[in-house]
């Protein structure tokens, strides 16, 4: 007997560390745990014993599993509603129901809706098809635990840049080791001509997080535009202070992106503190851009000087906002700049419209005479 007991006390203790690793490896709430091994365990019992009026309760202090039956304490009268919404009495079961006035000689602080508790002993351990039975459950809500916690961990994270690992790769995406989870990176999504090595650690933004398919779903990027604004908040600390804003970002992954940076302050140089002493600090974002070309434009209320400040590298601009309303406007360029306003493949021309908001048409000096317009 005594040989007996230390068995079960060495099985609850086995069973506390399990739960235990369970919840470290897991990182949810021991309580979902020991609920759902209740609830598995309980299920198990029924099935195999048939005893609808049974439960099994684990302690979770030493570990150690009992099964109950119990009844429930009813009025004297029980009165049953049908369908038709006809109220009718009826006799209890004495063998999942007792009395209230019964109940009340066992304990008199026993109420309607109370249950009494009789601990019972299996004619033998649950089989194996119970066991298989109380597995499937737990795993199951393990599984819907873990998922909403890795949920909440991420909630909140669209938008933000993230540190992962390259974990495996296939024909059409990268898996990256997020701790937790993995994110998929589509390698449409990566920076155009890089080199992902397997195991590197890599910065991505969080582009969507899908939680309707059967796996949680992080998407990933390295060419979406919040990849570079991003970049700026992490290695430039005025924006987190607030000494410097960020108006917007406009993008070509792999070619070029235009940054358009103010501050409130009109002591503060914004594309300077960008920049950094000796070039330190774009230098550092162009490098995780894999050598990208990054403009600096300063924002300007007045978008004339908006639109010609977007339009670097080019200088020596004239701009003349043709319709404030639906915000277009004429540019007018010389010949040593109307090249670089354009840029190669029109793409100077479509981040500044971009950045702008504007509608932005580049003429040269001899173009903007014929349709009357003056060029100082």
């Amino acid at each position: 007997m005594k040989k007996i007991k230390e068995e079960v006390v060495d099985k609850a203790k086995e069973f506390l560390i399990a739960v235990e690793n369970i919840v470290k490896e897991k990182g949810i709430d021991a309580e979902i745990v020991y609920e759902a091994m209740e609830t598995a365990l309980t299920t198990a019992f029924k099935k195999n014993y048939g005893k609808s009026n049974s439960k099994v309760v684990i302690n979770r202090d030493t570990g150690e599993i009992k099964v109950y039956s119990y009844v429930t304490v009813v009025d004297d009268k029980v009165l049953v509603t049908d369908e038709e919404g006809n109220v009718t009495e009826r006799e209890i079961n004495p063998e999942i129901e007792i009395h209230v006035k019964d109940a009340k000689k066992i304990n008199k602080n026993l109420k309607v809706g109370d249950t009494i508790d009789t601990e019972i002993e299996p004619k033998d351990e649950f089989s194996r098809v119970a066991t298989s039975t109380a597995k499937q459950v737990v795993i199951q809500k393990i599984r819907e635990a873990e998922r909403s916690s890795i949920l909440a961990e991420f909630d909140g994270k669209v938008g933000e840049l993230l540190l992962g690992t390259v974990a495996l790769e296939d024909s059409d995406n990268y898996y990256i080791d997020l701790g937790r989870s993995n994110g998929v990176l589509p390698k449409k999504e990566i920076i155009p001509g890089e080199v992902i090595e397997m195991g590197s650690s890599i910065k991505v933004y969080v582009t969507k997080i899908d939680n309707t398919g059967r796996n949680l779903l992080i998407k990933l990027s390295r060419r979406h535009f919040g990849f570079v604004r991003r970049l700026f908040e992490l290695e430039i600390p005025e924006f987190t202070d607030g000494t410097i804003m960020m108006y917007g970002v406009a993008r070509e992954a792999g070619i070029r992106s235009k940054v358009c940076v103010y501050s409130e302050n009109e002591r503060v140089d914004a594309i300077g503190a960008c920049i950094g002493d000796k070039g330190s600090r774009i230098a550092n974002i162009i490098k995780e851009l894999k050598g990208e070309k990054v403009d600096l434009i300063k924002y300007d209320k007045d978008p004339k000087i908006f639109i010609e400040n977007a339009l670097a590298p080019a200088k020596n601009l004239t701009v003349v906002v043709t319709d404030p309303k639906e915000k277009v406007a004429i540019v007018v360029a010389d010949k040593d700049n109307i090249a670089l306003a354009v840029g190669k493949k029109a793409i100077n021309a479509k981040l500044a419209s971009r950045l702008t908001k504007y509608q932005i048409d580049i003429k040269s000096i001899e173009d903007a005479k014929k349709l009357g317009i003056k060029v100082e």
